[in-house]
């Protein structure tokens, strides 16, 4: 498919959540993306693709990587503390291993082959383990302000600021400086993962809002949920990075698969 000026529109994977839904006449497991992503990533001009969980293998994850254009990783439940080397406590929550896995495995390669991600809330916290990082468990058990008070709401009262750092990739994304987002979490950044700079943090308690990695073309994670924001462009961000000329010169196995693939006109 392509955009109004006749570009094939990029390829958006995005990662679904894995759960119980009811629909129709049915009521079972389900992969799941909210229509707010999926609008988020046309309203820029991609395409998006779910990405339902499942095993991979090291050739699997070659093999997706190469049909898609960039990676969105969006919220959901918990990160098992296992992914970072923590045990669970009494404030872990819901987790799903086999979202987990999935999700680890699609980042890691996205930053080794420098695939375009954005990682959103909980995308945030899959780079930052999948890069060697770690979490805090609970943010309030470390002294920071609460950052869910409405639990199941992105409404009123679920607002704050943060200040992003002027000379970072978010900045000429979003906005320099001060910026009202909003907050739905119990978890966050601890240990930065490495390659990682912290380019935001909350007001005031400076909890870490985002964090990119600078040696990537774009590859960034918000603590908030820009889909779910007037006017934001951080998707946007997201899908010009993906719609962008790749390297003249391969960087990795995945880029030589993914031209392959195209060169091969395979339709999706």
């Amino acid at each position: 498919m392509s955009d109004s000026d006749g570009r094939c529109r990029p390829v958006i994977g995005i990662c679904a959540a894995w759960g119980r839904a009811a629909w129709s006449f049915w009521d079972q497991d389900a992969a799941l993306v909210a229509d707010t992503y999926l609008d988020a990533v046309r309203r820029a001009g991609g395409m998006p693709v779910a990405l339902a969980p499942e095993e991979l293998s090291a050739a699997d994850v070659e093999a997706l990587c190469a049909r898609i254009d960039a990676l969105l990783l969006i919220g959901g439940a918990d990160l098992d503390p296992a992914s970072y080397g923590a045990a669970p406590t009494a404030r872990t929550e819901l987790i799903t291993p086999l979202r987990d896995a999935f999700e680890l495995a699609l980042a890691r390669a996205a930053l080794a082959d420098d695939l375009p991600v954005l990682g959103i809330c909980r995308g945030l916290q899959i780079l930052n383990a999948a890069s060697g990082g770690s979490l805090h468990h609970h943010l309030l058990d470390e002294d920071f302000a609460e950052h869910r008070p409405l639990p199941g709401s992105l409404g009123e009262g679920t607002y704050h600021l943060v200040e992003v750092e002027p000379e970072s990739l978010l900045a000429a994304v979003a906005e320099p400086g001060p910026m009202t987002v909003n907050s739905h979490h119990h978890q966050g950044v601890d240990r930065v993962g490495e390659g990682g700079r912290v380019v935001a943090r909350s007001l005031p308690d400076g909890a870490v809002e985002a964090v990119e990695w600078p040696a990537s073309r774009f590859a960034l994670g918000v603590q908030w949920h820009p889909e779910a924001m007037d006017l934001d462009t951080t998707i946007a961000g997201l899908v010009t990075a993906a719609r962008a000329d790749r390297p003249a010169v391969p960087y990795g196995r995945v880029t030589s698969i993914r031209n392959s693939w195209a060169e091969e006109e395979v339709a999706l």
